[in-house]
């Protein structure tokens, strides 16, 4: 965007931003690796891709402004580098640069004179970005270790991670893939499943945490589907199994929980896999049966792309979630090779890493959500043989996966994890 701004110039974060004295005309975008600023302009950097150098003019006048701010929250992956071409900066000369790698941050500068040069008048130091996220988790249906029976109670994920015992269900009992996910503004939805019978009907959850009734299915009824978030307030269910075959159908779910008829699958038809959210308003789904490593991105708009080729074990039956406000993490599920389980985490650009070894007991088939608004509990599923679970690990806002805790409820697997509000 261009033109003068008075008032409110703005931000990269979103906040509206007290204007700079006499006003300055923002430009667009920035996404390249060098710019030669000019003085009176404000440009938001996008450091997604690369570390942007800005060389600023080679002569100022006293009054001269110019603002930078961090359009994609990124500058701490990223930097900014200011070359202050030959004239001072804050009282220093010209010798060295000058760097800001804080996500969020902007920076006002002005010149004053020959001796201060450019100083900072406003600068923003935003490290916690505004978070998304949802305080509360929850834990719903799955079955038992040699079904019958299927379950409909649900627990409870504390803003501090702590699970609640069951509460009663309502709705279908059922397991073996029942998937959840967030939408609208800290709401969530389950849906599919099966119990003898595969379903398509969904049930609601309220930002309380109540989980509502049968929804008459949409779809093609499906198992072992995995859901995530896109676009900030909406959300997708994909891939599966039909009865027949692996599908790679999907079903995005409107900011009101309506969930649509399906689209045709982009990527490998595969089940027992497993996605989350990432960057604040894209999906992923990776991994699944028969031991795979792929990936597939959800763009903000709904729409999967085509296989990534993976990076990490390949492993089917594991469970993902975000963490840390932008980022993702797969972790768990079962491998050709057998061995104590990996995670595997996920940038806010989509990029996922390498194997990390786990913490914790080998486990699989369990599932996963967000809680504290940045960090994410994986719980429940199959430990040795048939045998259900009910222990819990915590993931921290950094990614980091913690040591068992005693499990709450239902031992059970193949549930939903979903998040709320």
């Amino acid at each position: 965007m261009s033109g003068i701004t008075g008032d409110n110039p703005y931000r990269a974060s979103g906040i509206i931003a007290a204007a700079a004295a006499g006003g300055v005309t923002w430009q667009d975008v920035v996404t390249a690796s060098t710019l030669t600023a000019v003085a009176g302009n404000a440009y938001p950097i996008n450091t997604t891709s690369n570390t942007c150098t800005i060389t600023l003019p080679a002569s100022a006048s006293n009054g001269d402004e110019i603002i930078f701010t961090d359009y994609a929250r990124n500058w701490g992956t990223n930097k900014i580098i200011i070359d202050s071409n030959g004239l001072n900066y804050q009282g220093d000369d010209d010798s060295y640069d000058v760097e800001y790698d804080t996500d969020g941050q902007s920076v006002q500068i002005v010149y004053s004179d020959a001796t201060k040069g450019w100083i900072p008048i406003s600068d923003d130091d935003v490290a916690d970005a505004p978070t998304s996220g949802n305080d509360n988790g929850l834990f719903a249906f799955g079955q038992s270790a040699a079904p019958p029976p299927f379950y409909s109670v649900s627990n409870i994920v504390s803003n501090t991670g702590v699970v609640a015992t069951d509460t009663s269900g309502v709705g279908t009992a059922r397991g073996e893939g029942v998937s959840g996910t967030q939408y609208g503004s800290g709401l969530a939805i389950i849906g599919f499943g099966y119990d003898g019978t595969r379903y398509n009907m969904t049930n609601l959850v309220s930002n309380t945490g109540v989980v509502g009734t049968d929804v008459s299915g949409v779809g093609t009824a499906r198992s072992n589907l995995s859901a995530c978030s896109y676009g900030g307030d909406k959300g997708i269910f994909g891939y599966g199994y039909d009865g027949s075959s692996p599908v790679s159908m999907t079903n995005l779910i409107s900011n009101t929980g309506v969930v649509a008829t399906d689209t045709t699958g982009v990527g490998t038809a595969r089940g027992w896999m497993a996605s989350c959210e990432f960057g604040g308003d894209q999906g992923i789904f990776g991994f699944g049966s028969p031991y795979y490593s792929m990936t597939n991105l959800v763009s903000n708009t709904g729409v999967v792309g085509t296989d990534v080729t993976g990076v990490g074990t390949a492993r089917s039956g594991l469970s993902a979630c975000s963490y840390g406000g932008d980022k993702g993490i797969f972790s768990y599920g079962s491998s050709s090779g057998g061995g104590p389980g990996y995670t595997n985490l996920v940038s806010n650009t989509g990029v996922v890493a390498t194997d990390v070894t786990l913490v914790g007991t080998a486990n699989s088939q369990r599932n996963a959500c967000e809680y504290g608004q940045d960090k994410g509990i994986m719980g429940y599923g199959q430990i040795s043989g048939p045998a259900a679970t009910a222990i819990t690990n915590l993931v921290s806002n950094t990614g980091v996966v913690s040591t068992d805790v005693t499990g709450v409820g239902t031992t059970r697997k193949y549930l939903a994890g979903c998040s709320f509000n």
